[in-house]
């Protein structure tokens, strides 16, 4: 697999499209950070890492609303092996104006773009959600 994060992105957006409650998809300490990220701003429901040394995987619990509208609508990878996209803190995304959330690899670790902009660093823009 060239592209583990775009793979995690593909699962939770095929999950989404099938309706599904949870998905599961292997374990890596980025995909972790980013399922975390998306649990503190409301995505997800909840995820557990499950297994143990290189069995290990994360199942992840999607996040609906009462009337099966799922919590995203739009989830999509930006930077990717063959090209990679870096932004400084005055361009980092802002998707929906503010509303949806930016994922970067920054010097400081897995951040959101809001997080970012207020440490005032910039980095790799991994992928927007909304």
């Amino acid at each position: 697999m060239t592209d583990p994060i775009s793979d995690l992105l593909t699962r939770i957006r095929n999950a989404i499209q099938a309706g599904h409650s949870k998905v599961d998809v292997g374990y890596s300490k980025m995909k972790a950070e980013i399922v975390r990220l998306l649990r503190e701003e409301g995505y997800i429901n909840n995820y557990k890492v499950t297994g143990d040394g290189c069995k290990r995987t994360i199942r992840i619990y999607i996040r609906y609303a009462q009337s099966s509208e799922p919590a995203i609508h739009h989830l999509s990878r930006v930077s990717r092996p063959g090209r990679r996209v870096y932004v400084n803190v005055k361009k980092i995304p802002r998707p929906l104006n503010g509303l949806g959330t930016c994922i970067l690899s920054t010097s400081c670790g897995i951040l959101t773009g809001k997080e970012a902009y207020q440490k005032r660093v910039g980095g790799e823009v991994l992928c927007l959600v909304y």
